[in-house]
Parts: C-alpha cells; sequence; structure tokens
C-alpha cells in the first residue's frame, strides 16, 4: 500500500511538472501580428491590392500587442516604388498597438510601391513580428513625383499645385474644350490672336539645375508659327513649332559656372535624322529621322502629341520626346565654352519682366524682346493656335523609363 501511494506521488508531481511547462511555453509563444493596415479609410491589408491611395498619404498599421518603439526604424519599415527601386523617405512615429507611416515627399501618381515591415521589429515582450510586405498604387494616370507647377486646364488655370497661378487680370480670352482623351477631360483653348495666360515670378520656376517641361498640345496648322509658351523667350525659355511646322525647338537660357554667368541653346528638332556623325552640329548626339513618315509635321500638325524636354545639369544633356519616344539628344560637353559650362536654366530677362505665358512668347506689357515679330498686340504675330492640356513642370529630369510610362499611361 506504502508503495502504491508513492508511486501516485511521483505521478502526480509528473504531471504537475508536465503542466507548468506547457503554461510557461504557451505564455513565451504569444503571437505578434499585424492586425490592420489603412490609408484613411483605404484598406492595405486587404486581399486585393488597392488602386486609389491619395500621393499624400497617412498609413496606419495596427498590431496584436504593443509595438517596441526602438525596433521601428527607416530599416526595419520601408516603402519602395516599384519602377525604379526608388526608397521612400519616411516618417515614423509609434503609439502603444500602432504605427503611423507618413511618407515625407509626395508619392507620384499612378505608381505602384510597397511598403514592407521587417522580422526586426518586435513587440514590447520580445516577441519578433514576421516580415510582412503589401503593395498599393496611387491614385490617377501614372505622374511621376518631383512636379513644381501643374495646369490641367479642367475648366480653370489655376495651377492644382497652387504655387504658380495666374496673376490679377492676366487671363485673356481663354476657352475651354474636349482634351486628347475622356480621362482626360477638358483642355484650354487658344485663339492664335490674342489668347493669352500669363503667370507671374517664371523666374523662380525656372531657376533649377534640373528641368523638365511635359505638356500635350494639338496645334491648329492654319496658324504658321506657334509661339506655345514662353518666358521672355531665350532669355529663360520658349517652346515654338516652325510657321512650316518642319521643326520645333525648345529655346532656354542655360546657367554656367564660367563667363559670361548664362547663355541661351535651342534645343532644335528638324527631324532629319542628322547628327554629330553625319552632317549636324557637333554636340548633336540624337536625332530621329522622320524623311520618310512626313517629318515633324506629321506628328504636330492638327493631332494630339505629348512633348517632353529636360535638361540635366550633372549629365549636359538636353532630350526631347514625342509621344513617349526619343526624337532629339544634344550633349552639351562637346559644344564649345562656355555651353560646355551648362548647370542648370537660368532666367536672364529684363527685371520686372519675369512672367511666364502660355499662348505667346513673353509678357504682353513689359516685353524683353522688343523686335515687332514679339509684340503681343499685332495678332498677325506668332500667337498660339490649339489646345493645351496637362502642363507639368519638374525641377528633375525624368528618367526615360518615367518619360515611357507617363505618356502610355495617358495616351488615347
Amino acid at each position: 500500500m506504502k508503495k502504491q501511494i508513492v508511486v501516485l506521488n511521483v505521478l502526480l508531481i509528473a504531471v504537475a511538472l508536465l503542466v507548468g511547462f506547457s503554461a510557461c511555453k504557451k505564455s513565451s509563444s504569444t503571437s505578434f501580428t499585424m492586425s490592420s493596415l489603412k490609408a484613411g479609410t483605404i484598406d492595405l491589408n486587404g486581399a486585393t491590392s488597392p488602386t486609389t491611395v491619395p500621393v499624400n498619404p497617412v498609413i496606419i498599421a495596427g498590431f496584436s500587442t504593443d509595438v517596441k518603439a526602438s525596433t521601428v526604424t527607416a530599416t526595419s519599415v520601408t516603402m519602395t516604388r516599384d519602377y525604379d527601386g526608388y526608397v521612400v523617405p519616411l516618417g515614423l512615429s509609434v503609439n502603444g498597438t500602432t504605427i503611423t507611416i507618413t511618407p515625407t515627399v509626395g508619392l507620384g501618381n499612378g505608381s505602384l510601391y510597397k511598403l514592407s515591415f521587417k522580422s526586426s521589429i518586435t513587440s514590447t515582450d520580445g516577441t519578433a513580428l514576421g516580415q510582412v510586405d503589401r503593395t498599393f498604387t496611387t491614385t490617377g494616370s501614372f505622374v511621376p513625383d518631383g512636379m513644381i507647377a501643374y495646369y490641367s486646364f479642367e475648366s480653370t488655370t489655376a495651377d492644382v499645385l497652387n504655387h504658380y497661378n495666374p496673376m490679377a487680370g492676366g487671363v485673356i480670352g481663354i476657352a475651354y474644350a474636349a482634351s486628347y482623351s475622356t480621362a482626360a477631360g477638358m483642355a484650354a483653348k487658344f485663339d492664335g490672336a490674342t489668347t493669352l495666360i500669363e503667370i507671374p515670378n517664371g523666374d523662380v520656376m525656372e531657376a533649377t539645375t534640373d528641368f523638365t517641361l511635359a505638356f500635350w498640345m494639338k496645334a491648329d496648322s492654319s496658324k504658321h508659327g506657334q509661339f506655345v509658351m514662353g518666358l521672355a523667350g531665350w532669355y529663360g525659355f520658349q517652346f515654338e513649332v516652325a510657321g512650316d511646322y518642319t521643326w520645333c525647338k525648345l529655346a532656354a537660357q542655360y546657367s554656367t559656372d564660367t563667363i559670361p554667368a548664362s547663355t541661351s541653346e535651342d534645343l532644335w528638332f528638324p527631324g532629319d535624322g542628322k547628327t554629330k556623325d553625319n552632317g549636324g552640329w557637333k554636340g548633336w548626339t540624337f536625332c530621329k529621322d522622320l524623311t520618310g513618315s512626313g517629318g515633324v509635321k506629321y506628328l504636330l500638325a492638327n493631332k494630339w502629341a505629348h512633348i517632353v524636354c529636360r535638361f540635366s545639369g550633372t549629365t549636359k544633356l538636353a532630350t526631347m520626346y514625342i509621344n513617349g519616344e526619343k526624337m532629339k539628344e544634344q550633349d552639351y560637353h562637346l559644344y564649345d565654352t562656355p555651353k560646355t559650362h551648362f548647370n542648370g536654366l537660368k532666367y536672364n530677362g529684363a527685371v520686372g519682366n519675369n512672367t511666364f505665358v502660355f499662348g505667346f512668347i513673353q509678357d504682353k506689357n513689359n516685353p524683353t524682346i522688343g523686335d515687332p515679330w514679339a509684340d503681343y498686340s499685332n495678332p498677325a504675330n506668332n500667337h498660339f493656335k490649339g489646345l493645351l492640356d496637362d502642363v507639368r513642370i519638374f525641377h528633375k529630369a525624368l528618367t526615360e523609363q518615367e518619360i515611357h510610362l507617363m505618356y502610355n499611361s495617358e495616351k488615347p
């Protein structure tokens, strides 16, 4: 009997030890998981990746237990842009079971992003999070970040970004018409005689090392010669189409790191295929040959075209794209001094004449160029006649991939 009691006691002790061990094991394996992820009311944690996230989101991540704040860092929470691998800088804060993620730069429209939470994030009791990756796409058609001005012309001449709006009394004879696609909505209509939009502080718009101008245009070829837009002509920058539509160009003033401090040069596209290697100017490294397909006129006369002109102060390359395709490139390293020293764009017009205009080459009241052909008051001069839409100015040199994506997401 005594022996049976001893055996029973041993069994009871063993059971107690097993129960205690099991309870201890259960306590140490408390799960630490993401329970929610939202940008406003948009669920980023569902089975389907959302496509309507705003370009300035505040994202709240919720977890099953309190988060250890010191483990939430720029390396443990990352946001990566899909098309080029760019890592978006983030503001991060922790409050109990939540992490708030705020991009410190605006996201581009129509772009895919991946938000990652690494396993180095732990709860306050030391439990590690399993790797979590979620994707989302920002709203709208693709537009790279870095815009400093955007004119959508949705029955308004205002800058969507509210940086460079028209001056009081600076909108003359503007009308609106259907744009290049249903999604694009409305476009600004210019009559070729008086229509003008005047925007102050154009010199600030141009003061940049890297520059990209992108816009949609439908030029009416009944007007022979088109000053589409301008900031004191070549003393700032201007986009022009020839009277016979055999060429188009961006004339611009470039800053240098030598004397003189700035000088002008044309990014000129004649569509004849000539480069430094076959009779063109020594800095022309590429020119699309359109002689067998109707020339520049085929691209620009009476039809919508997407035009992008860019300059990089680092590479000293100026490039023009039409409808997503590279048409002209000029390498200013190969030019004569001082153009080999171009390092950005710069306004060099008269003080007080720094108005940027759509529809002509310069300010109507304070012109920098005094020649008769640049006189706004003469309706026979090269006032723009046609439609403009989605004019965007960037203080960065867009990549070729960004230009392709932008065109392909917007084209009719």
